[in-house]
């Protein structure tokens, strides 16, 4: 029986030996093999971001990847292993036996939940804001104006899409979707460029878009300024939302040639980027896409959404190339929604009788525009 027990705690400590060893093997490992060192298209390829970019973000959230001890992970690491799984969409134990990386499962998940946190507490607010003042707001409609699909008096383009997620504990029911899926339905709000002015990755994928809506900061902040006297000022989505005097739909089911398919053609056009958007950032950040399952929590899935959105825009403030097949777009129409007068919403028949008339004057702007094609 002794030398049972003795074989035993030969096994374990000789299996606490190759532990050790293989530690020593991947730091030695890790010391030797620089990520910086690779060729930019390379590296580019890996991580979805330049080496300048990766500096940038680590040298921000550096004090909140500070180990206590010295034998830990490098913030440069820690970053690198993140958004190498942001990037590949690979899960953590492929991660883990990666040549270059070269850390074990269990710090991959760590690195994983340090980094996120990080770039949500530090960089997402600097990063991905919706236009407020008055300034940012009449750039952001001017960017709208000179799109290659232009949509007059537009702040932004919105729409939703599913995240898929495990499976939670909690309310496993409400993050069923409709197509059988757990996931997060997430809410964007884009500008022509792609770049983000709003994420909320906060709902359960049973919510629909309008409810999302409903709830959403910006909807009542778009309110707040209409009420204060803001006028020719919305976003554009499409037919899952309501009609709103900040939010205009299309009008669907009208024949080619009148003044309402125009309208609609002209909407669902300029609105088309948050499509294209979502197309890149699924594509570009792969635990992300369809094809995957982001294999967290609700709330931690969110994060990992706001932390991509973030790199998302860092993507295009350090001009990365997007491929040019998802910006491919034809130039349509000129501006035509000129000196319309608004009436506020507090005066008769309620935000989507008020959201109407809106609608009425941008049709009429159609007319006179056809008018003077035919005067000429």
């Amino acid at each position: 029986m002794a030398l049972e027990f003795l074989r035993w705690e030969l096994m374990l400590l000789e299996e606490r030996v190759r532990l050790q060893e293989r530690r020593i093997e991947r730091r030695v490992l890790r010391d030797t093999q620089d990520p910086f060192d690779l060729p930019r298209e390379e590296f580019l390829f890996m991580f979805r971001i330049s080496p300048e970019l990766a500096f940038d973000v680590i040298n921000a959230i550096r004090p909140l990847l500070q180990g206590k001890r010295s034998s830990g992970l490098s913030p440069e690491v820690q970053f690198l292993v993140t958004v190498h799984f942001y990037a590949q969409g690979s899960y953590q134990r492929g991660l883990g036996g990666n040549s270059i990386l070269n850390i074990s499962q269990p710090s991959v998940s760590r690195s994983i939940s340090s980094v996120t946190n990080a770039i949500n507490q530090r960089l997402l607010r600097q990063w991905v804001k919706f236009p407020m003042t008055a300034v940012e707001r009449q750039k952001s409609r001017e960017k709208f104006e000179a799109a290659p699909q232009p949509f007059e008096g537009t702040l932004g383009a919105i729409d939703c899409t599913h995240i898929n997620i495990l499976a939670p504990i909690v309310h496993e029911e409400a993050y069923v979707n409709h197509h059988g899926n757990h996931s997060l339905n997430v809410q964007a709000i884009v500008d022509p460029d792609l770049k983000i002015l709003n994420i909320n990755p906060r709902y359960p994928g049973a919510r629909n878009d309008s409810y999302i809506w409903s709830m959403s900061a910006v909807r009542r902040g778009m309110e707040f300024h209409y009420n204060n006297g803001e006028r020719r000022t919305w976003l554009i989505g499409d037919a899952g939302y309501p009609l709103e005097p900040w939010l205009m739909t299309p009008l669907p089911h009208y024949q080619e040639g009148t003044r309402q398919f125009e309208y609609t053609k002209n909407l669902c056009k300029a609105r088309n980027v948050v499509e294209r958007f979502f197309g890149v950032f699924k594509s570009v950040w792969r635990c992300l896409s369809y094809q995957r399952v982001l294999m967290y929590a609700p709330d931690k899935a969110g994060r990992i959404v706001n932390a991509c959105a973030t790199l998302h825009n860092m993507r295009i403030h350090y001009n990365l190339p997007i491929l040019e097949e998802e910006l491919a777009g034809e130039q349509i129409g000129q501006n035509i929604y000129e000196n319309i007068e608004i009436p506020r919403i507090d005066q008769q028949g309620g935000p989507r009788a008020v959201a109407k008339r809106i609608q009425k004057h941008i049709l009429d702007q159609f007319d006179h525009l056809r008018d003077g094609e035919e005067d000429d």
